[in-house]
């Protein structure tokens, strides 16, 4: 008899793709895939504790299967990811929700299968939230679930300690993979047919740092990617602006592969603020490097994270944000409401800024960005540009530019994913209209 599960996830590409390597293990014994949870035999939960608004939802979508577990009783379910590294947040679950049947954090995600197993043999809880292992952990085979995108991971953890952020508490120490395994991993993922491969870190410009020999570096790992045999666009997230070297820039330049494509989170636009996070570098240094980035790569797509309202945030602090989304004119913005972390400094700080305040200025924040979004789209009007065709949905085809803008593209023969040149002739919302050119 057919068994099935399904998979909730919550936060970030990093979660995304971490719930894929869960469904791989569960694809390998034998369960397909539903998204009916009444269908289930197994629910996993992927937790984000990056704001408080995703732990809230994760409780509450847990809540909710209690009254179908009391009637599927052999249902097993699952909770994982950042939300239960965090002991006081595992401990709740365990107390709260006795119906769930395992509870495993970050650090052993990979032993999936095996407390699936002892729950199916014994019918016994398992509450396995373990400390970090010097070690990186087993890569376990994805079941991929982003159709024409295939994520992979280069290194695990943050050394950063920004003082609003969880991440290095429930991810740990930075760890990158071995050069040659990410390099064999993105030749089999082209010759397998994904059209776009995005490498993964909490902050990828320190990928090699562990390794400690100065040659395996971010750059050489572009490098070798981008020499592959293959027709694919090579995206990454994340940079972080203090660690964004002039030599990366020039591979993304100098490359066939990679996309022009940039995020490069500021998080605000006040140095004193900047200062209390914990960033690492002034509004000057950032500036700076976008100037090195716009020189090598002109038609760069740049995007950032804005966090509004961190502890003591004044008006003029505010208003530098403001100065400084209209000096760098990014073609995306992130923008969200700072939102206390239990356990990192920033929670604890004086001069925590009223939420009306900060639902006030994200508002201006996000009109403001809304104009420069319409300024920049304009630009693209007339021009020739490379598109990946994605999917057809209602009569239209739907693409994406090489920096993840959406085209709709009209004049197709036959629809299959890949990249046709498309000239640009109009501009609806946030998508781009143009026809194919032969």
């Amino acid at each position: 008899m057919q068994k099935f599960y399904k998979i909730v996830t919550f936060g970030c590409q990093m979660n995304v793709h971490e719930s894929e390597k869960l469904a791989g293990v569960l694809e390998s014994m034998g369960y397909r895939a539903t998204e009916d949870e009444t269908q289930a035999d197994v629910v996993v939960f992927n937790t984000c504790c990056v704001r408080e608004a995703a732990e809230q939802k994760a409780m509450g979508n847990i809540g909710a299967l209690k009254p179908l577990k009391k009637k599927k009783k052999d249902m097993i379910i699952a909770v994982c990811g950042c939300m239960t590294q965090e002991k006081k947040r595992a401990e709740e679950i365990y107390k709260k929700f006795p119906f769930v049947n395992i509870i495993l954090g970050t650090h052993n995600t990979y032993k999936f299968k095996e407390y699936l197993e002892q729950v199916l043999a014994t019918k016994k809880r398992v509450y396995q939230v373990v400390p970090e292992e010097p070690c990186l952990p087993v890569e376990v085979e994805s079941y991929r679930t982003s159709g024409y995108n295939a994520w992979v991971n280069i290194m695990y953890g943050c050394n950063n300690f920004c003082t609003y952020c969880i991440v290095p508490y429930v991810r740990g120490r930075e760890k990158s993979r071995p050069m040659e395994d990410i390099v064999a991993e993105c030749k089999k993922l082209i010759a397998d047919g994904y059209k776009e491969i995005t490498l993964l870190g909490q902050n990828v410009n320190s990928y090699g740092n562990t390794f400690n020999n100065g040659k395996n570096n971010f750059a050489e790992l572009l490098r070798q990617i981008d020499a592959l045999d293959g027709n694919f666009n090579l995206k990454f997230l994340t940079s972080h602006p203090k660690d964004l070297s002039e030599e990366v820039v020039k591979v993304i330049a100098e490359s066939k592969h990679i996309s022009h494509m940039i995020h490069l989170p500021v998080q605000c636009g006040s140095d004193r603020i900047l200062k209390l996070m914990n960033r690492n570098y002034t509004v000057e240094h950032y500036i700076k490097t976008i100037e090195m980035i716009r020189k090598y790569i002109p038609d760069v797509n740049l995007s950032t994270d804005i966090i509004v309202g961190f502890p003591t945030e004044t008006e003029e602090d505010f208003e530098m944000t403001l100065d400084l989304m209209k000096k760098v004119q990014y073609n995306t913005a992130f923008c969200f409401i700072y939102s206390k972390r239990t356990g990192t400094p920033a929670e604890k700080m004086d001069g925590q800024v009223p939420l009306a305040t900060k639902r006030e200025r994200v508002n201006r924040l996000l009109a403001l960005q809304r104009e420069i979004e319409k300024n920049i789209f304009n630009r693209f009007l007339g021009q020739t540009i490379k598109v990946l065709m994605t999917s057809r949905k209602e009569g239209k085809v739907l693409g994406k530019t090489d920096c993840g803008i959406n085209v709709i593209i009209e004049g197709v023969k036959e629809f299959k994913v890949d990249f046709v040149t498309v000239k640009i002739k109009d501009i609806k919302n946030t998508k781009l209209i143009g026809e194919i050119v032969e």
